[in-house]
């Protein structure tokens, strides 16, 4: 049994649509596709997706990223915690898991979070820029930080045993540090919407030796405290640089 992961999707895009459908419905059969968010924030495409991958893979599991809780399109939920359980229903229904997986000594945590400007404070062009501020709808005076703090309190799950191998995957970004240095500072400007440190404690409880991570959309993997950081987005079409447009293999169980 093989571990893939893979992000950011995004099949809105004719191209990425494609791909999916092209992947083989004999390769994988006996394999488990981490699948760390940003599939569509339509409902129909979502479960399109999810069911294509469920169809090719033993087990596909998976996190809501930020385009998921989008309710500018559908229109058919009050808010983005409405549209969160819509996509916890679609997942199901689909075939896809976003509860812990056990396989022998291995462990697959799911870890839903969000950002929380613990990397930054967003200034007034991102802030009237980023999708998130228009397309999300949050209750009452609910701040990005209350967002935060929901998600990160709905991950619960304990190391059973010494020799047991923790694999953790999530959308958002855990620590600011697996951003390359190749970045230019132009475009750092949406750091403090990428995810949060307080990610990163719960990696750091789980004691990952790999945690997978989406939304940046620049594929890359480093070891930092002793966990592998891995990022396979496969990102939009015009981004070839930043992405190799390819599942990525991580792990192959005994």
């Amino acid at each position: 049994m093989r571990v893939f992961a893979l992000s950011d999707i995004h099949v809105d895009y004719e191209a990425n649509a494609r791909w999916v459908e092209s992947l083989s419905r004999s390769d994988y059969r006996d394999d488990v596709l981490l699948l760390a968010g940003d599939v569509s924030d339509s409902v129909v495409l979502l479960e399109r997706c999810l069911r294509q991958f469920a169809d090719r893979f033993k087990h596909l599991l998976f996190v809501p990223g930020n385009h998921e809780l989008w309710v500018v399109r559908d229109g058919a939920c009050s808010d983005s915690f409405d549209k969160f359980e819509m996509v916890c229903e679609i997942a199901r229904r689909s075939g896809a898991s976003m509860a812990p997986f056990r396989h022998g000594q291995l462990t697959i945590v799911p870890l839903l979070g969000w950002y929380d400007y613990s990397f930054g404070e967003p200034d007034l062009a991102l802030l009237q820029t980023w999708m998130d501020f228009h397309a999300c709808r949050w209750p009452g005076a609910w701040t990005s930080y209350d967002v935060t703090s929901h998600f990160l309190q709905m991950n619960r799950y304990q190391r059973r045993t010494p020799d047991e191998i923790i694999i953790s995957f999530s959308h958002f970004v855990p620590r600011i540090d697996v951003m390359p240095n190749f970045i230019p500072l132009q475009h750092r400007g949406i750091f403090p919407v990428l995810g949060t440190h307080r990610l990163e404690q719960q990696v750091r409880e789980l004691g990952s030796a790999i945690h997978v991570y989406g939304h940046s959309h620049v594929n890359r993997c480093v070891q930092l405290d002793g966990t592998a950081y891995v990022n396979n987005a496969f990102a939009y079409p015009r981004e070839v640089h930043l992405s190799q447009k390819a599942l990525l293999c991580l792990y192959d169980c005994p």
